[in-house]
């Protein structure tokens, strides 16, 4: 959740003196108002340049892969490269709707005030709430457009694409229903289960596992397959991917940061496993994966140009969950979910560090952020169990914005020892 505290306004019947009745002078000169409705001021431009910068870090290495590097068949290239035309279309649409969807959210008293600046003038400026709701919306219009270009009506992948975006499409409605009724945490913990039914639903892929090659003589086979226990673990690994990136939160750019992060390292690993295969169905799946990672990856960016610090607007549980579910749903149908949680790596450790207070048998206070002290602009450490906080024990008081900046190094750090890991392991390990 994001380091606000929502607005509340009170219901109070009003007890304002009926007006006395009027004369024809009255009639005639009606009494001008005194006061006027207060304005608020509009959100803060688009950090575009930060974007521009942040971007080329991951675009230099992928369009070298796509155009130069990996062996991909031309109609493949051809698809991934509309969709990626679709999804910058979609970057500028999403950077032009979030000022106009903040006016709406405010006026419907949709806002909060940031925590981590109590005390500073920045501290009391209405920040417009539950703004990952454009980023859905504009996602799933995408990733619906897409199919144009892409699936035939007889396309054996198109009931899983459908499927996916079903799930994704629940899981933004679920999203957008706790920012507005703030429902409690453990009901949260349930609600991805729910949004990854059309998915478990309509999967029609194998269910078996591929034994690791030293485990082999012990097993006795190569193939293991798990059958219903393989769709459980697929709903277990949504409610994970949503919940953890919804967990590791509190600073402004930090849940959007770890998703652009751990997205561009799954374009990075899919362009790399097409190139080096020759198997249809499998470069297909890869190619599936890009297809919904990319419009995220774009509408992500023009998120956090909007809410990298100082954040203009907040991205709401609408994000997370949206976030959370969309990669949990291409790591399930690209085939990769072990990879997905090496990826993931900061996100188990918050959750291992977050599970004492999770489970009830430490407190567990509204918000577990750090103190923060308005005369040096310093965030410190308190005694929750997050890695936000375990980073300030560890390295000392930080702003907000190197903090976020370090603990967004730890999840690329964490991405390239994925990259890393499997290039060690490969041909040993599978």
């Amino acid at each position: 959740m994001a380091a606000r505290k929502r607005a509340s306004v009170p219901l109070v019947a009003s007890t304002k003196p009926s007006p006395p009745p009027q004369n024809d002078e009255t009639l005639k000169t009606p009494p001008k108002s005194t006061e006027t409705a207060p304005i608020d001021p509009p959100i803060a431009p688009p950090k575009l340049g930060f974007i521009l910068k942040l971007s080329a870090l991951f675009l230099v290495p992928y369009l070298y892969l796509i155009a130069r590097h990996s062996d991909i068949d031309r109609e493949l290239k051809r698809s991934i490269l509309i969709n990626a035309g679709l999804s910058l279309a979609g970057f500028f649409a999403t950077a032009k709707l979030i000022p106009v969807a903040s006016t709406y959210v405010v006026r419907r008293n949709l806002f909060g005030y940031d925590i981590n600046k109590k005390g500073t003038p920045q501290g009391t400026v209405k920040v417009p709430e539950s703004l990952g709701i454009v980023v859905g919306i504009v996602y799933l219009v995408l990733a619906i457009v897409f199919q144009y270009f892409n699936f035939t009506a007889d396309s054996n992948w198109l009931v899983e694409y459908n499927a996916a975006l079903a799930s994704i499409c629940f899981m933004i409605l679920l999203g957008f229903m706790d920012d507005v009724l703030d429902v409690p945490w453990r009901v949260k913990l349930i609600l991805p289960s729910f949004a990854a039914l059309p998915l478990l639903m309509a999967y029609a892929g194998h269910t078996t596992i591929i034994i690791p090659k030293p485990l082999i003589p012990y097993i006795g086979m190569e193939i293991l397959d798990l059958g219903w226990i393989y769709k459980l673990y697929m709903g277990l690994l949504a409610v994970f991917c949503t919940n953890s990136i919804n967990i590791h939160a509190g600073l402004n750019g930090l849940e959007v940061g770890q998703t652009v992060v751990i997205a561009a390292a799954i374009l990075l690993h899919n362009i790399i496993q097409i190139g080096a295969s020759k198997d249809p169905e499998y470069m297909q799946a890869h190619a599936f994966s890009i297809y919904l990672v990319q419009p995220m990856l774009a509408t992500s960016l023009a998120l956090l140009s909007y809410n990298w610090y100082p954040s203009s607007v907040f991205v709401g549980d609408t994000y997370t969950y949206f976030a959370g579910m969309t990669m949990a749903v291409v790591g399930i149908l690209g085939h990769y979910s072990e990879t997905l949680m090496i990826f993931f790596l900061p996100q188990i450790l918050n959750f291992l560090l977050s599970l004492p207070q999770l489970a009830g048998f430490v407190k567990c206070p509204r918000h577990r952020l750090p103190r923060f002290d308005p005369q040096s602009g310093l965030l410190t450490g308190t005694s929750d169990g997050t890695l936000v906080n375990f980073f300030l024990r560890a390295f000392g008081r930080k702003t907000e914005k190197s903090l976020c900046i370090l603990l967004l190094l730890f999840q690329a750090m964490a991405c390239c020892f994925c990259f890393l890991l499997r290039w060690l392991l490969a041909g040993w390990y599978k």
